[in-house]
């Protein structure tokens, strides 16, 4: 038989492919224990400048437990807690630091009346922590005035007997008209369930709807005025349950802030 033909037996001898087979898995074997131990040296090899193989002096340390390297997490963001918002209110005592407005036979002024309302809602405002500014009638604060609402305070004249109610109105153009009607609904509801007085839309004058102070502040700021009672009819509400006044207007305030339906 010629050493060709051995060769093909071999090479389709299915117990020689199998003998080899072990033998590698045998060599395997041994091998992953006898080089850690260092009964099987390893070789190290690197390239020198002119890139040739060399050999690498020296003894090699194979870690074969090495800790993969983990990311360090990152610290988390702080909270951040946002600022609770504190409404902004103006207050403005009708012709407080102008003139007296309207004056009755007997000598009572309007302006005084305006004032001791107003400063009442300032002070019921204030205690909820909110930020309200007592204003005069042409304090130059107005002037492009940036708030939360805007309110000035009023009286009626003595000059019509029989004449009780209140009323209010926003500025007859308005910028934002939404939120000023809502400023009326609010104060007007709230006012009227405090006094048991009815709204008088009938004697709402282009004094109240063309109210200068409409043309200074920031047109942003929701505003209105209100006459809160006539002097002559309505005179014990407005001087001596002065404190029922003041409710009613602050709680009209609160609704439209708060966002209460009136």
């Amino acid at each position: 038989m010629g050493p060709e033909r051995m060769k093909r037996k071999q090479d389709s001898d299915p117990w020689a492919v199998a003998w080899m087979v072990r033998s590698l898995v045998v060599i395997a074997f041994l091998a992953a224990f006898a080089v850690p131990t260092g009964l099987l040296p390893i070789v190290a090899v690197a390239t020198d400048e002119g890139g040739e193989l060399t050999q690498v002096q020296g003894p090699i340390t194979i870690f074969l437990n090495t800790p993969v390297p983990t990311a360090t997490p990152l610290p988390p963001e702080p909270l951040v807690t946002p600022t609770p918002h504190v409404p902004r209110i103006g207050i403005i005592a009708g012709h407080y630091g102008s003139d007296s407005g309207a004056i009755c036979e007997d000598g009572l002024m309007e302006v005084d009346i305006n004032l001791n309302v107003a400063q009442q809602v300032v002070a019921l405002l204030s205690a909820r922590g909110w930020d309200v500014q007592l204003l005069e009638e042409f304090d130059v604060r107005l002037n492009q005035f940036l708030a939360d609402a805007l309110l000035s305070i009023h009286a009626d004249s003595c000059g019509v007997p029989g004449k009780s109610g209140f009323k209010m109105a926003r500025a007859e153009s308005s910028y934002i008209p939404g939120s000023e009607d809502r400023l009326v609904d609010c104060v007007s509801t709230k006012y009227a369930e405090a006094t048991g007085l009815r709204f008088d839309a009938y004697t709402i004058t282009y004094d109240m709807t063309r109210y200068h102070a409409y043309y200074e502040i920031d047109p942003n700021t929701p505003a209105a005025i209100i006459e809160a009672g006539f002097m002559l009819d309505d005179r014990e509400l407005l001087t001596e349950r002065s404190d029922v006044v003041a409710r009613g207007i602050a709680d009209g305030l609160i609704c439209f802030i708060e966002g209460s339906a009136p």
